[in-house]
């Protein structure tokens, strides 16, 4: 009777093993996907880990799991085995419940439409405004190429003039922005991949609009980091001024 016990606990004990808690489901269509794999991947430690994976083989629809502690960066990478990653993975907020991502094998990427993530709302919204911050940079790139080409330095100084100005709304637009949405965690990573390199007083308008729970999240921490990095080299430059 004692044997059967243990061994009823043994084999108790490894189906919880193998049984995963995930709190996170990513489902959806890759239209004209015969076969291939998709992978979620996060990044962990500065390295992207696979988080889980399926193989498709003749039905297009897919669906993954994980566990999310908190809303965050992933990707869904489809393994076309055509060897450029860039143009195969999905880049996403993803956050705790159901969400869905339907895309096309032709168009991997940009035919990606994502739903179920109120973080994702925010940063494509953002993304489309900030759009045209890019726009405008790009047409300063030709004109100072064409300036420089020519010879002409008051244009140039002119299109210099021109890009600060540019930055400087880009900057203040990203601040608003994300004290706007100050309540989610998309707030901090706006920051620190758009403005990561903007004057610290603006980091810190952002920084402490949040309150005690935005604060603690991964980008969070990340952006209180960037803080102290930035005013770690304004004493280094003081230092450096001074001598």
């Amino acid at each position: 009777m004692k044997k059967i016990l243990i061994a009823a606990a043994s084999l108790l004990l490894i189906v919880s093993c193998q049984t995963k808690e995930t709190n996170f489901s990513l489902t959806g269509n890759i239209k004209g996907l015969k076969q291939g794999k998709l992978y979620l991947q996060k990044i962990e430690d500065t390295l992207v880990v696979n988080v889980d994976s399926v193989i498709i083989d003749g039905d297009a629809n897919y669906s993954l799991e994980a566990f999310l502690k908190e809303p965050e960066i992933m990707f869904l990478y489809l393994d076309k085995s055509d060897g450029d990653r860039n143009d195969d993975i999905v880049d996403f907020f993803a956050e705790e419940g159901e969400m869905m991502i339907n895309s096309s094998l032709d168009n991997f990427v940009s035919d990606a439409k994502i739903s179920g993530s109120k973080n994702q709302v925010v940063l494509e919204e953002y993304e489309g405004i900030i759009k045209r911050f890019s726009e405008q940079n790009l047409d300063l790139i030709k004109a100072s190429f064409d300036a420089e080409k020519a010879g002409d330095q008051e244009k140039m100084l002119t299109v210099n003039k021109s890009y600060e100005s540019l930055l400087k709304r880009k900057y203040l637009y990203t601040v608003n922005y994300a004290i706007t949405h100050k309540d989610k965690e998309a707030s901090p990573y706006i920051i620190i991949t758009e403005a990561f390199d903007a004057n610290v007083k603006y980091l810190d308008t952002v920084y402490n609009s949040y309150d005690k729970e935005i604060r603690k999240s991964k980008y969070g921490k990340e952006l209180k980091d960037l803080i102290k990095q930035h005013r770690k080299l304004l004493k280094l430059d003081k230092k450096v001024s001074k001598k």
